[in-house]
């Protein structure tokens, strides 16, 4: 499990955590070693930028961005290449499933403009471990979505620098990279490299002060 250092209230789960939306064991352990409540709230990923309140635990309606203004409740996003991206306010937080479309779509955008609304406006973002630019090969037609974004595979064909993508639309807050790459780093499930369809997760919780 990854914490990053410095921001409470969010961390990053590795395949050796398991699978916590389908495996009630995998949610508990990694639960305790939080210190953190077991049931969690979670959201249908449909690859979008809609962004809910989490009213529960459990699985909420088709969305890619989940805010809670309450403690005592943790919010998920599951991955396995797409990006985690945890937004930190004064007593609220959010997650956002950013997968090129949801980028493209302005997923982490809407969910910092959910909390905006609600008056927890967001000092930190941390974006988790998902694909990177030296293995997320993409065409012209991804790539046009983010032209300042462009870059090279390993492999010398074009790819997109996500995370770098999701960074510069924000503005004003202070942006962590948790730096590993979901496809060649073999601690985390990848659906491009082995079409699994495990996920890791990406959970955050409103945090003692």
């Amino acid at each position: 499990m990854i914490r990053p250092e410095g921001v409470p209230g969010v961390a990053f789960g590795t395949s050796t955590d398991g699978d916590p939306r389908r495996d009630d064991g995998a949610r508990i352990v990694a639960s305790e070693a939080l210190e953190i409540p077991t049931d969690w709230a979670w959201v249908r990923q449909v690859h979008g930028s809609d962004v809910v309140a989490a009213a529960g635990p459990g699985i909420g309606p088709e969305a890619d961005g989940l805010i809670t203004t309450g403690s005592g409740l943790p919010i998920a996003v599951s991955v396995a290449d797409c990006l985690p991206v945890a937004l930190i306010a004064q007593g609220a937080v959010g997650m956002a499933h950013a997968g090129w479309r949801g980028a493209a779509a302005g997923v982490v955008s809407s969910t910092i403009a959910a909390l905006t609304e609600r008056g927890h406006p967001p000092h930190t973002l941390v974006i988790g471990p998902g694909i990177g630019p030296c293995c997320f090969e993409v065409g012209d037609e991804v790539a046009a979505h983010f032209p300042n974004s462009r870059a090279r595979t390993r492999w010398g064909t074009g790819s997109v620098d996500l995370p770098g993508a999701v960074a510069a639309e924000v503005e004003g807050l202070a942006v962590h990279f948790v730096s590993a790459c979901t496809y060649h780093d073999e601690r985390f499930y990848s659906y491009r490299r082995d079409r699994t369809s495990s996920r890791q997760f990406g959970v955050a919780w409103v945090a003692a002060d």
